[in-house]
């Protein structure tokens, strides 16, 4: 049950650390969050809750949109923070933080400080070798990429954020406030996140459970469960999963999965699936130079003729067809 509010002292101290060419609106959405939660209304007193942005220099900080923000403080002893938030963002960025900046990470987990990554702050940590062990949630977005660069790391995208023992990670975007909100309802108290998510004019914060806003394809779908299995076909065009394990990883039998695919879809989760595997073909046969048969092996089709004859079925012309049609605009 959550607790009650704390009138007499902070309850939830954040730092945060702001990658080179980090995203602004997670950052926003994540303090404004706290600053909210913090007081009465929009009072803005630092009453429940305090926050700092911290460096290794008093240098502005450059946003993916071009905004700077200054630090307000210096690194500093860690243990005067109970989270540590490291705000990704724009991946081509070579140093996202610096050596300094790393070794405070580490030292921060060594005294037992929580850590959390926020949009690609994920990749920040698990280049510094602060992930090992924990499963890793990212942005669908980003989920290849996190596969290749990191991939003896447990990642997931098939929800909102993950928290597991002194790590959580977070997708970004509006997420960051939903689990902003999940501190503040933890540390402060149910009516401080409601003030919170009230102001902010969101109706309710979601769990870490809520699958991530994107839609594989053309069709509404309104199951958060089924927005979950989604999400995991189109992560694992290569690596098949089974409709059992898809099942189960939603917390659904297959019969219920089935059932459920074809009241919101119209077709059965193995139908879905290989048309997600179809989109995935249609768009490196226009963006690339693979070879057909590459492409047929690589998304799990079992020869090229099968892939030929079901990409014809779907989009009305052969994959040679299609790449030649697609050069010609």
């Amino acid at each position: 049950m959550p607790t009650a509010v704390n009138e007499t002292a902070q309850a939830l101290r954040v730092g945060f650390i702001l990658s080179r060419q980090f995203t602004l609106s997670a950052f926003s959405l994540f303090v404004d969050t706290l600053r909210l939660a913090s007081d009465e209304l929009d009072r803005s007193r630092r009453v429940r809750c305090d926050w700092e942005v911290i460096s290794s220099s008093r240098h502005l900080v450059t946003s993916s949109c071009g905004v700077s923000l200054a630090p307000t403080s210096s690194l500093g002893d860690p243990k005067r923070f109970d989270y540590l938030v490291v705000v990704g963002g724009l991946l081509n960025v070579e140093q996202p933080i610096d050596h300094e900046t790393l070794a405070f990470l580490r030292k921060a987990d060594a005294v037992g400080v929580k850590l959390v990554g926020v949009c690609t702050g994920s990749f920040v940590l698990a280049s510094a070798g602060l992930l090992k062990g924990h499963k890793v949630c990212v942005s669908w977005l980003h989920h290849a990429e996190f596969k290749n660069r990191f991939p003896d790391l447990t990642v997931v995208s098939d929800q909102i954020f993950s928290i597991d023992r002194r790590r959580a990670t977070c997708a970004g975007g509006s997420s960051a406030a939903d689990f902003a909100a999940h501190l503040v309802r933890k540390h402060v108290g149910i009516d401080a996140e409601r003030n919170a998510m009230e102001v902010l004019q969101i109706g309710k914060a979601r769990s870490q459970h809520d699958a991530q806003a994107r839609n594989p394809i053309d069709c509404t779908v309104g199951d958060r469960r089924i927005r979950s299995a989604l999400l995991l076909m189109e992560q694992h065009i290569e690596d098949q999963l089974g409709v059992e394990t898809i099942a189960r990883r939603v917390g659904l039998s297959r019969r219920q999965l089935e059932r459920l695919f074809l009241s919101e879809t119209g077709k059965s989760p193995r139908n879905v699936y290989t048309g997600i595997r179809l989109e995935k073909a249609k768009s490196l046969l226009a963006h690339t130079e693979v070879l057909l048969l590459d492409i047929a092996y690589d998304l799990g089709f079992g020869s090229g003729a099968q892939f030929a004859r079901l990409f014809k079925r779907e989009f009305g012309l052969t994959p040679t067809g299609f790449r030649k049609q697609f050069a010609r605009q």
